[in-house]
């Protein structure tokens, strides 16, 4: 027996699909601003004299980035609590998504700190400017635009990998989608439509985040 198409199903639920797309990105943005927290804090222990924290950092990296996402928030979700440590399913979700993100962050702009020349380090420390300063006006700022389309790019992925977030039963749209199809049992329909939707929020992210280099990185007229 064929099957009939029937999108009423997708068109009934759409306030709750929207809701969730909100959800999706909400995870998204917190993650990303984690993540970007966690790149810069990161890039400082990774040049630090301290070897310990190098030591740390460096493990921490290839820790996240040699295991699957899914085994990161399930360990935080399910094995933190054994230590006494509960979350709930939204503030699980943002963490694992910073840390995960945040370990790709780190190489990133560690890449671009490493591109600039030490001689402009070294103007910046002679004209009497702090560590922190220097890296911060000297350092941040050009390296910035260097790694501008890697670090967006990560984030775009990171904004499709709050898919995975459902298996904690974080709210995001493959939540939403899972409890959809599961009372209409119509799948295609259902998980055809939200591959839009992740088309769109993913075009929307990168015309966000064009329209911020355009702004941020042009270079002035006079």
């Amino acid at each position: 027996m064929g099957h009939s198409l029937d999108f009423s199903v997708v068109y009934d639920n759409a306030p709750a699909l929207l809701w969730g797309c909100l959800g999706t990105i909400g995870l998204a943005l917190a993650g990303m601003a984690l993540a970007l927290v966690i790149g810069l804090l990161g890039v400082l222990a990774r040049a630090s004299r301290f070897a310990p924290l190098r030591i740390a950092t460096v493990a921490f990296i290839e820790v996240i980035r040699n295991t699957p996402f899914l085994v990161q928030i399930f360990f935080i979700f399910f094995v933190l609590p054994y230590a006494g440590l509960r979350l709930n399913p939204t503030i699980t979700a943002i963490i694992a998504l910073g840390i995960n993100g945040g370990a790709y962050a780190i190489e990133i702009i560690r890449g671009g700190v490493q591109s600039i020349p030490r001689g402009q380090i070294e103007a910046g420390l002679a004209l009497g400017l702090h560590r922190l300063q220097v890296f911060r006006l000297v350092v941040l700022r050009p390296a910035l635009r260097a790694i501008y389309p890697a670090l967006t790019s990560q984030f775009v992925l990171l904004t499709l990998t709050t898919s995975i977030c459902t298996s904690v039963a974080a709210y995001e749209l493959t939540s939403v989608a899972q409890r959809i199809e599961s009372d209409s049992f119509r799948s295609f329909e259902v998980y055809f439509s939200i591959t839009f939707l992740y088309l769109a929020m993913s075009w929307l992210l990168m015309t966000g985040f064009a329209a911020i280099a355009g702004r941020a990185f042009a270079w002035p007229t006079r």
